[in-house]
């Protein structure tokens, strides 16, 4: 019988997820498992890798344990990670410190002396200078003479920690290693001024590879907590940004990918490397031959549940988006400053933080729930008027991750961006383009862009012209307010 399952394993910065696909992209089972994330000291934000990984694998011996899950038609699982992670590692693949996510922002003093200093590092990596950047980490490691990183023999990210210790694999993906800063963008090899600064050298990083490089041959004791055989093919895959592009088959020219999750990105694929004169955005290498573009904001999902927490809402979170329906599109003119977490695109500022503006005696709680949904869409629709600065008006628009399962979130993203927002049924795109990457490499489909044919999608969301010119016109007030903030916060 022919096989025909394939899993996307997405690994992220709340969760691992494991999704079982058809080769049609339909769903046929699903498992998450979450885990905390410690902030031992203000602006740190760092995870147990060992727990990540013990996670991973209870996570897909959980989905191939399904009814719906047969193992022996199992083809491949492609694997998405989360970038930005940094962790030290002793050579028998032992963490010696936790994993250090993309929003810890302990190297902001680092970032700023950096910006200075050696501007043109954006130019040759594409990496905004920023504390989420592993260069940034680094130096700040090295100049606070962090135990870890002087005994480390390698440094790696999430993905590459766990793929060592399964396969004993010293490969990383280009996305994954693009995003770290130490990457040259142009010939995708490490850049030596950037090791330099970081006080590392090649040796003690991975060899940057496709991301259909194929891993066989997984450690028998990991086999067997999993429940798989040892030839199962593992890819490489990509980061989580490229793969939901590719998972909803934002691939051509104009097609645009926006992801809201815990936080939120705007993204286009691109043929060749486009960094910005003015370091609003990000540019990452995929393959030798596409690249991908955009920018991305701290505060998603993370605004509804600071809302519902600072609020003391019961409900669950649909029923706090429901609350924001009672009030009119521009919450009466009531607008929020989502910087919880200060903010990367396309200001990067760690240090900025959020507001409530034009509150006044009328405003209720639907009006701020709304502002908050509003402003999480602004912070997403200012990083797209860069990215339209670099390739042009997006043609179409594709929406993934947990707002895609908010019809409201959705029309007002519409709204904003005046443009039709096309949504796919399955909001696990990351994992839809893990998988289909893994399907690409194995040599069971022929290129990445005929995904378009294996999306099934739901109904398709449409601006409404009126709508559009009240936020446009509250959006010239948010764009005056975060240059303002923005600049305070620089002091």
């Amino acid at each position: 019988m022919e096989k025909s399952i394939i899993i996307g394993l997405d690994i992220g910065t709340t969760s691992v997820k494991a999704v079982a696909f058809s080769r049609g992209g339909r769903v046929i089972g699903e498992q998450e498992i979450a885990y905390p994330l410690s902030t031992p000291f203000p602006g740190w934000a760092e995870q147990d890798p060992l727990e990540i990984e013990a996670a991973t694998i209870t996570v897909i011996r959980n989905l191939i344990q399904l009814p719906t899950i047969d193992e022996k038609n199992i083809l491949a699982i492609g694997l998405s990670t989360a970038m930005h992670s940094l962790i030290c590692m002793a050579e028998n693949g032992e963490p010696l410190s936790p994993s250090i996510t993309w929003a810890d922002g302990r190297a902001s003093l680092q970032a700023n002396r950096l910006r200075v200093e050696h501007n043109h590092i954006y130019d040759l990596t594409g990496t905004p200078i920023h504390p989420m950047s592993p260069l940034v980490k680094l130096i700040w490691m090295k100049e606070n003479n962090y135990l870890p990183y002087q005994q480390a023999s390698y440094f790696v990210s999430i993905k590459e920690f766990i793929l060592y210790r399964w396969f004993g694999c010293q490969s990383v993906d280009y996305a994954v290693a693009s995003a770290t800063g130490l990457l040259d963008l142009h010939h995708l090899k490490w850049n030596k001024e950037a090791l330099e600064l970081a006080g590392v050298s090649e040796a003690q990083l991975f060899k940057p590879v496709s991301p259909t490089e194929v891993l066989v041959d997984l450690d028998k004791t990991i086999a067997d907590q999993i429940g798989l055989p040892v030839h199962i093919p593992f890819v490489i895959g990509s980061s989580d940004g490229p793969l939901a592009n590719i998972g909803l088959g934002a691939i051509n020219p104009g097609e645009v990918a926006i992801t809201i999750g815990t936080s939120g990105a705007i993204r286009q694929i691109v043929t060749e490397p486009k960094s910005d004169s003015l370091q609003q955005t990000f540019c990452y290498g995929i393959t030798e031959s596409l690249s991908l573009i955009g920018g991305p904001t701290n505060n998603g999902g993370i605004v509804l549940q600071w809302l519902k927490e600072t609020l003391d809402i019961k409900e669950t979170y649909e029923e706090l988006i429901s609350v924001a329906e009672k009030a009119e599109p521009g919450a009466e003119g009531l607008l929020f400053l989502p910087y919880l977490n200060g903010e990367r695109a396309p200001i990067w500022n760690a240090n900025v933080r959020a507001s409530l503006f034009g509150l006044s005696l009328r405003h209720k709680k639907e009006h701020i729930v709304r502002a908050g949904l509003e402003g999480v869409i602004y912070s997403v629709f200012h990083v797209g008027q860069a990215l339209e600065r670099l390739a042009g008006k997006p043609t179409t628009l594709l929406a993934s991750g947990g707002f895609g399962r908010s019809p409201l979130w959705l029309q007002i993203t519409a709204d904003v961006f005046n443009q039709e927002v096309q949504v796919p049924i399955s909001h696990q795109s990351s994992a839809w383009g893990a998988a289909w990457m893994a399907l690409f490499a194995i040599g069971e489909v022929t290129d990445l862009a005929s995904i378009k044919q294996a999306i099934p999608m739901q109904e398709n969301y449409m601006p409404n012209p009126d709508h559009h010119k009240i936020y446009m016109d509250l959006f010239k007030l948010y764009q005056e307010l975060s240059h303002t903030t923005h600049s305070i916060y620089m002091k």
